[in-house]
């Protein structure tokens, strides 16, 4: 009998030494690695308040936090209420590394920029690196959902396939960094990067682009999975499938505008503030995640989706006409710029409500047949309520109405008698 499971000569029971106990605690234990990169998350969030203040980074600071806040804490009550799910983990490291980027850059901006001497500069410019590949770790979670489980062999060999991609990226990153930190002098950029990584060429772009599209070809094929599922699926897993596509188109969207309008080169105008007002919807991936994993209150995305999809249609409309009203009015009828923003802004808001209603029930037609059919029902008691005289009658008529509605599990109509 080895030494670790040897009995005790008093009590009998099998004891393990305390060096191995120790040893098991500290690497296998999955509440103590929840609690480090917890604590990690809120400390290195907490050294980007000032880091960013003394940098002058504050937009990139409010990203980061707009993105890894939801991130970190979604994450922390999935792994305590679903250890085995790797979601939560991945979520949580994800945060971990946007603050410890953000936390990078913003010393490396602070020593290098604004030109004060900082020790273990160049050790910000490898963190700020990180901000990146976190952001490509939102495909993996796609896949994932909700459980973290692949049940077909083929899904599981593509996403070994991306963890190689995903190796491999962080392996040419590393050593493009490298060259880039041996370079005399270190070139940073205006937002705390590394010039030579932030801004590749040659080989470095050539096998940066070369892995971004394969794995951007990979992302569509988990789309494409998980849109598949969706059809198939019932009940509460189809209303999960609804969250993730809400939150993963806001995410793809809001990426879109970011990448476009932040390679504008055009700083402080317009389109800049667009772009960086568009980092911050890719928070909506891990708020939807984590809804639809906590399954808290999951049935209300159909009246998310039907109220979303109708106030951007009617914002839509409503933009143009505004612009319709305001060309027509100082172009053709030459009438004074003021009066013709100040009438076609009257003309707009007389018109929100009734456009909002007729665009609500189309929009609740489609993706929000639930409250479409409760409207109907209760208007159609409505109309039967006008000609009943007979009290048994309405109330069971408006039980009745109540059921189809509202679906509830039980319904009972009290009426007060009176002489």
């Amino acid at each position: 009998m080895s030494e670790v499971d040897r009995p005790d000569p008093v009590t009998g029971r099998t004891t393990v030494p305390a060096r191995a106990a120790g040893r098991r605690f500290r690497l296998g234990s999955p509440g103590v690695w929840a609690r480090v990169l917890g604590t990690l998350a809120v400390l290195s969030f907490a050294a980007a308040i000032p880091l960013s203040l003394l940098s002058r980074q504050l937009g990139d600071g409010a990203i980061a936090a707009v993105i890894g806040i939801p991130c970190a804490a979604i994450g922390m009550v999935v792994v305590r209420r679903q250890q085995d799910n790797p979601l939560g983990w991945l979520f949580l490291l994800i945060g971990v590394c946007l603050f410890l980027s953000t936390d990078g850059a913003d010393y490396a901006a602070y020593g290098y920029l604004l030109g004060h001497r900082l020790p273990l500069g160049q050790v910000g410019l490898v963190l700020n690196q990180i901000w990146g590949p976190s952001l490509v770790l939102f495909v993996a979670a796609v896949l994932l959902f909700p459980d973290g489980r692949l049940t077909s062999r083929f899904w599981r060999r593509a996403f070994r396939v991306f963890g190689v991609l995903f190796a491999v990226l962080l392996v040419a990153t590393a050593v493009a960094i490298s060259g880039a930190l041996a370079a005399h002098p270190v070139r940073v950029d205006t937002g705390g990067g590394l010039a030579a990584v932030d801004h590749p060429a040659g080989w470095f772009n050539a096998v940066q682009g070369l892995l971004l599209v394969l794995m951007i070809g990979l992302s569509l094929a988990f789309i494409t999975r998980q849109a598949l599922t969706w059809r198939r699926a019932t009940g509460e897993r189809r209303q999960q499938l609804k969250w993730l596509a809400s939150g993963a188109t806001v995410s793809l969207v809001c990426l879109a505008l970011a990448g476009a309008f932040s390679t504008s080169g055009a700083p402080k105008t317009l389109l800049s503030a667009i772009g960086s007002l568009a980092w911050l919807g890719v928070a909506a991936l891990p708020v939807s995640i984590g809804v639809a994993i906590l399954k808290y209150r999951l049935y209300e995305i159909d009246r998310i989706i039907s109220r979303t999809l109708a106030y951007a249609v009617v914002t839509g409309l409503l933009v143009g006409v505004y612009a319709g009203l305001v060309l027509m009015a100082t172009q053709v009828f030459r009438v004074h710029s003021t009066v013709a923003v100040a009438a076609s802004t009257l003309a707009a808001a007389a018109l929100f409500n009734p456009v909002r209603r007729r665009v609500q029930t189309a929009v609740d037609r489609r993706f929000n047949r639930a409250r479409y059919d409760a409207d109907k029902t209760v208007a159609a008691f409505a109309a039967r309520l006008k000609d009943a005289v007979d009290l048994d009658s309405v109330r069971d008529d408006l039980a009745g109405a109540v059921h189809q509605a509202l679906e509830p599990a039980h319904v009972s109509v009290w009426i007060s008698q009176r002489d």
